[in-house]
C-alpha cells in the first residue's frame, strides 16, 4: 500500500497530441510493454482497485490517461498512464499511431518530471526499452530531460532465489538502479513510490 497518497482522481484522456490537457502540476509518466503491469502499479500507488483500467488482454490501454493525486504533505502531482507498446495483434497503423503519440508526449511535454519505465523481469531490456531510455535522456528545448525510474515488474513470477539477481542484471545493463515490483509483494509499492518522489525532488 501507499499511505502517502491521500486522494486520487481521473482527470483526462488523449488519443492524439492535440487532445493533451494543459499541464497543472509535475507529471510522472508510466510506460512499458503491453501487459507489463502499468495500470496495476498505478492502482497500487493510488490505493484504488480499478481507477486505472487493468486487463488480462495486452494492448488494453489505447489512450494517454491522466490522474491527479494529492499526497499527505499537500503536494499535487499528475500520474500519467501511457499506452502499452509492442502488442503484435494490433494493426501496424494503429501501433504506429500509438508509438507517435507516446514519443510526442515523452519528447515535448514541458511538465514531465519523471518516467517510470516498466520492464517484465522475465524478459529484461529489449530494443524498445533501450530506445526509450535514449529518447528520455535527450533534453528537450522546453525542459530538462526527465529522470528515469526503472521498474522490474512481476518479480513474484520468479523463484525467490532468482529475484534479486534478475533485477540487478537489468540494472547493470541499463546503467542505473532498478526496483523490483509485484502486486503480490506490498513492500515493493512503497519502494517504487520513494524512488519516484526522489526523482522529482
Amino acid at each position: 500500500m501507499n499511505p502517502q497518497i491521500v486522494d486520487a482522481r481521473f482527470t483526462a484522456q488523449a488519443s492524439a497530441p492535440e487532445q493533451l490537457p494543459p499541464p497543472v502540476s509535475l507529471e510522472i509518466a508510466f510506460v512499458g510493454r503491453s501487459n507489463v503491469g502499468k495500470s496495476s502499479l498505478l492502482n497500487r500507488l493510488m490505493q484504488r482497485r480499478n481507477l486505472a483500467r487493468t486487463s488480462s488482454t495486452p494492448g488494453c490501454t489505447r489512450r494517454i490517461t491522466f490522474f491527479e493525486v494529492r499526497t499527505r504533505d499537500g503536494t499535487l502531482l499528475t500520474l500519467v498512464d501511457l499506452p502499452g507498446y509492442g502488442y503484435a495483434a494490433r494493426s501496424k497503423i494503429e501501433r504506429r499511431s500509438w508509438s507517435q503519440l507516446i514519443e510526442h508526449y515523452l519528447a515535448s511535454r514541458p511538465s514531465l518530471s519523471a518516467v517510470a519505465l516498466l520492464v517484465d523481469v522475465r524478459r529484461g531490456l529489449e530494443d524498445e526499452e533501450r530506445d526509450l531510455i535514449d529518447l528520455l535522456k535527450a533534453a528537450s528545448p522546453s525542459r530538462a530531460a526527465p529522470r528515469v525510474v526503472l521498474v522490474a515488474t512481476k518479480i513474484d513470477k520468479l523463484p525467490r532465489s532468482r529475484r534479486l539477481a534478475s533485477v540487478q542484471a537489468i540494472a547493470r545493463e541499463a546503467g542505473q538502479p532498478c526496483i523490483g515490483f509485484s502486486t503480490e509483494l506490498p513492500d515493493t509499492t512503497a519502494a517504487v513510490w520513494q524512488a519516484l518522489r526522489t526523482a522529482i525532488s
